[in-house]
């Protein structure tokens, strides 16, 4: 019903930048929250940002000031900017969707995942 592709993932070093991005694509009605979650080996997947349909904004304290959440002009693609990598941000990015169907009712959708590599 709802697929999440999400891109951008890499390897770089500290100070550096990486810009993820993440599409919604199938039968969507409407996205009611979009977002970004992470997770290093041994941890439990944490937020890391989401947007919401009226543009609000959430971040982790860990990522505020150099991580940034937005959409897309279509509504249905999310990016996270980020600047001033460190090695502590160093996981596997999930793209997140909280979204209604044409079919049915609202659901919660995970893309694959994305690996994001900070080196010292």
């Amino acid at each position: 019903q709802v697929q999440l592709a999400e891109s951008g993932g890499g390897s770089v070093q500290a100070g550096e930048s990486l810009r993820l991005s993440c599409a919604a694509s199938g039968s969507i009605l409407r996205i009611h929250r979009m977002g970004w979650y992470r997770q290093s080996p041994g941890k439990q997947r944490e937020l890391v940002a989401t947007i919401n349909s009226g543009g609000s904004t959430n971040y982790a304290d860990s990522v505020k000031g150099r991580f940034t959440i937005s959409r897309g002009d279509a509504k249905n693609t999310v990016y996270l900017q980020m600047n001033s990598l460190k090695p502590e941000d160093t996981a596997v990015y999930y793209c997140n969707a909280y979204a209604l169907p044409y079919s049915g009712s609202n659901l919660e959708v995970w893309g694959q995942g994305t690996l994001v590599t900070v080196s010292p």
